[in-house]
């Protein structure tokens, strides 16, 4: 794709180049999931459920953890910005770092297939962020508010992170098979 890309470019400029190459890429994703789910359909289906209770059981973790120890520390009296920051962005990136552990889980579980089962979960949580961000602004009526636009980004975010976290396995993987032994 890459080689191709670069060929597109210069002959008919980077615009038309970039729409190519991210049309690809969904062809690409769109066929890798069904033949995922073709070739071993119990280990992806298993990484796939397993990424998504994980992320259940994890989900509220590092809120009950971050206000446990604000609260132990009493931040709150001594440091009140540092609290904020904690009870809002510190939750945010421990909700991230859950999504990572469930992308993890999903790699670990659909060896093999653990990309197509990531993407499987991610868009499960973005297709479920979209709908109850719709809901939300349906219930409360603000569609122009910059903060639920920022609840989306996070959600997105968080779905990016069960793809991080299935790669960094998978790469690790390939990269401990492919090492050379010393003799």
């Amino acid at each position: 794709l890459l080689e191709e890309f670069s060929s597109l470019a210069s002959n008919s400029g980077a615009a038309f180049a970039r729409k190519w190459y991210w049309r690809q890429a969904l062809k690409t994703i769109a066929h890798l999931i069904p033949t995922a789910f073709s070739v071993a359909p119990w280990s992806t289906t298993a990484g796939v459920v397993g990424g998504f209770l994980t992320r259940r059981l994890l989900a509220r973790l590092p809120g009950r953890t971050i206000f446990a120890v604000l609260e132990r520390y009493q931040v709150y009296q001594y440091h009140f910005k540092t609290y904020m920051f904690f009870a809002s962005t510190g939750i945010d990136i421990g909700i991230f770092i859950t999504f990572l552990c469930a992308g993890c889980i999903v790699a670990l579980v659909a060896k093999g297939t653990e990309m197509a089962a990531a993407m499987v979960l991610s868009l499960i949580f973005g297709a479920m962020a979209v709908v109850g961000f719709v809901g939300f602004l349906y219930v409360v009526g603000r569609p122009g508010d910059l903060e639920s636009l920022w609840m989306l980004t996070w959600y997105f975010a968080d779905s990016l992170a069960i793809v991080i976290g299935a790669a960094i396995v998978r790469t690790r993987r390939l990269n401990a098979t492919t090492l050379p032994l010393n003799p």
